[in-house]
């Protein structure tokens, strides 16, 4: 039998971060479980599958129904709560090796307003020749 994309650990570590269900009017499809649609995110996320491909018979619903969830997910703070708390998960197990760790300026804001060391020195003095063409005269429009 294939490892559940959702174990029971996982789950019991998502669930509390998630937003309460609203109300909704009556009628319509009835709301996809959110253990399912959480479900249906991994599987796309891990096997990099358009949304339109997810397999109905996962029981994820439709891929833009996922999308929608995971959407609406980002826009609540789920999955950085969600980063923070298995972050904590695995230090307390002794799981991170913070001498491995990275940071770029994608994710680390520059200082506003710092005092550049110099100007920058170009690197090239003119343009280089072109070497697959010979220079042709310039044509010119007649009066």
């Amino acid at each position: 039998m294939a490892k559940p994309l959702v174990p029971n650990d996982l789950w019991a570590a998502v669930e509390p971060l998630l937003p309460a269900e609203r109300a909704e009017p009556k009628g319509g499809r009835p709301r996809l479980a959110d253990r399912a649609v959480l479900t249906g995110i991994l599987f796309v996320l891990t096997t990099g599958s358009p949304w339109e491909r997810l397999p109905m018979k996962m029981g994820c619903g439709s891929g833009m129904s996922c999308w929608r969830r995971l959407r609406d997910w980002q826009v609540a703070g789920v999955w950085r709560r969600l980063h923070r708390v298995l972050l904590e998960r695995l230090e307390a197990a002794g799981a991170v090796d913070w001498s491995r760790a990275a940071l770029d300026s994608t994710s680390v804001a520059a200082k506003k307003r710092v005092r550049r060391s110099g100007r920058t020195q170009r690197t090239a003095a003119s343009r280089a020749p072109s070497a697959i063409s010979s220079p042709m005269p310039v044509a010119r429009r007649s009066a």
